[in-house]
């Protein structure tokens, strides 16, 4: 039996994806080159954006269609739609899409195993039952998330959000905020780090509100046990994602800055520069909270790079709060940016918002935004010109087969001559140049 995945959405689904494929692997089923040749079909969706939502759904269109070929074919073929549009369109998906064999939400992934067994037994009939589902399904942590052969993994932590942004659809399709026990997690970062892995990265959709028996183990406090763990388990580098500045207290910086195996690079989403819109958002913190909790972090660790998320185009949004926003950025100067415009989810509080912006001035917003980033991430490249680097190299070039694509602590990107027998390892070199936004050494040692 065969099957194969396609991933859309944040880092948590490719981790889930990368759990369900070791559940396949574990009943003996082989990945297949393309969906067309699969046996099974898994798509798994995000619901935080709008185009996320349709993306999915013109490639749920196309493997409906592609089912009905393979059917008139006498072949076999089972349709999968997991994931936060499984989760939050459940009964729209079945009636828009009545050739889809199964939809899978965020907390009932303990189903695959048996949706596996059932299409193993009844594939050559092409007539999958319907597996009964609890009706209020607890989320469950797979055992581990790593991709074979890989030397980069992620591990979550925790899942689903308690905060409740007026704008975000996560709380409603993730469910509240639940922390992983600190021995599994210790236990999935020995097993990756006995197979090779190098670098990891900490997954919650709201990760340093960790908070495992009542407060016996907080995010700071796990970021420790972690970072013991995985320097006895051969792990070099420790990233995490994501962090929300509400919960970002002084004893996580204090670990971060003790502790070399985290990486000086920090995705702290700000999302606006307005306090007003911050409070529309119901982010939980001020800009000046924002600003204060950069500068703690940068007295600790002055090397380190920051990267965010910024929501133009809320309701009620005006010029001077994008001016606050573009002040934010200039102050911060972050080494790159998500950058997208509000788009209305339905359920969440700020859907029925009065004073909506207009699709074109959103568009002129966000370009400025865009465009201030751009000059932010150019400069601070070119200033990392002549630096001596320790870098992970991840893989081949895809426009030069003789060099080899690296990342730095800082996450900045480099491509350098070297062997393929480098991929997997670290490897020092000089940032000799820029291209873009990547830099180029001339060789690696």
């Amino acid at each position: 039996m065969t099957y194969f995945f396609e991933t859309y959405g944040c880092q948590m689904n490719s981790a889930e994806s990368a759990a369900l494929t070791l559940v396949c692997k574990e009943r003996g089923w082989t990945v297949a080159p393309n969906g067309e040749s699969a046996d099974l079909v898994l798509i798994n969706t995000c619901s935080v954006r709008l185009t996320a939502e349709q993306r999915a759904l013109g490639r749920i269109a196309l493997y409906v269609s592609l089912k009905k070929k393979r059917l008139a074919r006498g072949q076999h073929f089972a349709l999968v739609v997991a994931g936060c549009m499984a989760q939050r369109m459940e009964k729209t998906l079945t009636e828009q899409f009545p050739a889809v064999d199964y939809v899978m939400g965020t907390a009932s992934r303990s189903l695959f195993p048996l949706i596996l067994e059932s299409v193993e037994k009844n594939i050559n009939h092409n007539t999958f039952p319907e597996i009964a589902a609890e009706e209020s399904p607890q989320f469950s942590f797979s055992l581990s998330h790593l991709e074979e052969g890989q030397f980069r993994s992620f591990v979550p932590i925790m899942h689903g959000c308690n905060n409740f942004c007026s704008y975000c659809i996560v709380p409603y399709v993730r469910g509240r905020e639940t922390s992983r026990d600190p021995q599994l997690i210790l236990e999935e970062i020995r097993l990756v780090g006995e197979r090779g892995v190098r670098e990891i990265t900490l997954l919650g959709q709201n990760v340093n509100s960790y908070n495992w028996n009542n407060g016996e183990l907080n995010f700071a406090g796990l970021l420790r046990t972690i970072a013991a763990e995985a320097e006895k388990s051969g792990v070099k580098w420790l990233r995490f994602l994501s962090a929300n500045p509400r919960d970002f207290s002084p004893e996580t910086i204090r670990v971060m800055a003790d502790n070399p195996l985290f990486c000086r690079h920090l995705h702290l989403c700000v999302q606006h520069g307005s306090n007003r819109i911050l409070t529309a958002m119901n982010r939980g913190y001020t800009r000046e909270r924002y600003l204060s909790l950069v500068k703690e972090i940068r007295s600790a660790m002055p090397e380190i790079s920051l990267s965010t998320d910024i929501l133009i185009g809320f309701p009620g949004e005006t010029e001077d709060d994008v001016r606050e926003t573009l002040s934010l950025m200039e102050e911060v100067r972050f080494l790159y940016a998500y950058m997208y415009h509000y788009n209305p989810r339905e359920g969440t509080a700020a859907h029925d918002l009065p004073e909506r912006i207009s699709e074109e001035v959103k568009r002129e917003r966000l370009s400025r935004v865009i465009n201030l980033q751009k000059k932010h991430t150019t400069a601070l490249l070119k200033k990392r010109i002549g630096a001596r680097e320790t870098v992970l190299v991840e893989g081949i070039s895809r426009k030069n087969a003789d060099e080899l694509v690296t990342r730095t602590e800082r996450d900045e990107m480099a491509v350098a001559p070297g062997p393929a027998s480098l991929i997997g390892s670290f490897a020092e070199l000089t940032l000799s140049s820029l291209r873009g936004n990547t830099f180029r050494a001339k060789e690696m040692s």
